[in-house]
């Protein structure tokens, strides 16, 4: 039994990134309604199931119900095109798969303080592997040049666009994202979690390797739990900056709290998400537990809002899945028109930005976050990227949308920097 303290923690990660497919899971111990994230790793692949259209969640289903073991891995934006009919033109610089999940050889769970591990081979060796496991360090690469992929004059008109599509009756919200990237960058991926983690700790934190592909993760977001015929989904829209003053950062806060513009956001997607979670949920069952919550993070305040239901019985777990994919908040509504004007206004394919990473259990109950301040790349290019986003609506004033974008930025900015990675 070992606790999961920073020195066996680097040692952890290191080994899980020696795996070729690993994920690690993380709450940070961080307090959330329904809870966050168990902290429990995988490592090794015995089953893979990457990108099987016409319908990946099917094929997922069928996988499931055969084998009933653990599955890692994630759910892409871009699944969307095998829900809807929609496309997406654009290019992916990371070239994520729509879908990609992994059944593990080796488990480890974390749970007060306390590891027990379940391996396919000897639990004792996989614990003599970590111990011996070399902790990545911080390299030292030429600084290299971060793009944007559009510029603040681009957002801005764009964004006015957006608002020309809600007056005309269009739409209602869209989220509108930025999109950045770096080539040639040849930082160890553990040592990005690790300081990501390290400044911004949030409920539902991944680290993800699959193959030449991985994800860095620091969410604070839930898209979808299922416990037993339980569904809960944790929608956030409403963001504002921290203060090192605590006075002024209460006031930040309860401004949020009170802000008329964010409770029309969070409200326009906690109706959204209702409505998915009512496609396969019994009838008169979804309820809205919490509404514009404010949870308070390293970086940010975040107002958070929470919706219930119950499965039907006898339906699958990948029909809950389903219709409610991609999540509210990252889309906007009605969600097939904003996902139509998404692909026509953002310049890069979103990949597995704005999709959900997470797990499902042999039982088939599953948790999965919002992939948002996240880092994501591909070995094969040494391409690395992240994005954010907002929340467009007929109020948003485009500077300010801006402001926000870059707000929420900042904490991966500040990493690159201070790991040499940008100027």
């Amino acid at each position: 039994m070992q606790s999961l303290d920073s020195d066996f923690r680097r040692k952890l990660l290191s080994w899980l990134w020696d795996q070729e497919y690993a994920a690690l899971y993380e709450s940070n111990r961080i307090s959330f309604p329904f809870g966050a994230f168990p902290t429990m790793a995988g490592a090794g692949k015995r089953l893979l199931l990457s990108d099987s259209p016409p319908d990946s969640l099917d094929a997922l289903r069928k996988a499931h119900e055969q084998h009933q073991d653990m599955f890692m891995g994630y759910l892409g934006y871009d699944l969307k095109n095998q829900l809807e009919d929609l496309q997406s033109r654009h290019p992916d610089p990371a070239g994520f798969p729509d879908t990609c999940f992994f059944i593990p050889e080796h488990i480890l769970i974390f749970e007060n303080d306390r590891l027990s591990i379940y391996s396919d081979s000897d639990p004792d060796r996989v614990m003599m592997q970590i111990m011996k496991a070399t902790v990545a360090t911080a390299g030292k690469p030429e600084p290299g040049k971060l793009v944007q992929e559009i510029s603040r004059d681009s957002y801005i008109k764009n964004v006015n666009k957006l608002r020309e599509h809600i007056i005309e009756g269009d739409i209602y919200e869209i989220n509108y994202c930025l999109h950045y990237s770096l080539e040639n960058n040849h930082q160890h991926p553990a040592v990005l979690y690790e300081r990501l983690t390290a400044s911004s700790p949030m409920p539902f934190s991944c680290f993800m390797r699959l193959g030449d592909l991985y994800l860095v993760c620091a969410s604070p977001e839930r898209f979808l739990r299922k416990e037993g015929q339980k569904l809960i989904s944790q929608p956030i829209k409403g963001t504002a900056r921290r203060s090192q003053d605590p006075l002024e950062d209460q006031q930040i806060r309860r401004k949020l709290r009170y802000n008329e513009k964010e409770q029309a956001e969070n409200m326009m997607i906690v109706d959204l998400v209702r409505n998915d979670l009512a496609r396969s949920s019994g009838t008169g069952t979804v309820q809205v537990e919490e509404m514009y919550g404010i949870y308070s993070f390293a970086y940010l305040h975040q107002m958070i809002s929470t919706v219930t239901s119950s499965l039907k019985p006898d339906t699958p777990f990948s029909d809950a899945i389903r219709h409610a994919f991609p999540m509210g908040s990252m889309t906007g509504a009605p969600k097939v028109k904003v996902m139509e004007l998404t692909e026509q206004y953002e310049d890069k394919r979103r990949g597995i930005y704005s999709g959900a990473a997470g797990f499902i259990d042999p039982q088939g109950d599953f948790d999965f976050n919002v992939v948002i301040r996240s880092l994501f790349g591909n070995l094969s290019n040494n391409a690395l990227r992240f994005s954010v986003g907002s929340a467009i609506t007929y109020d948003a004033v485009a500077e300010l949308e801006y402001e926000e974008c870059l707000l929420k930025a900042s904490a991966i900015l500040k990493i690159l920097r201070d790991l040499g990675m940008i100027d």
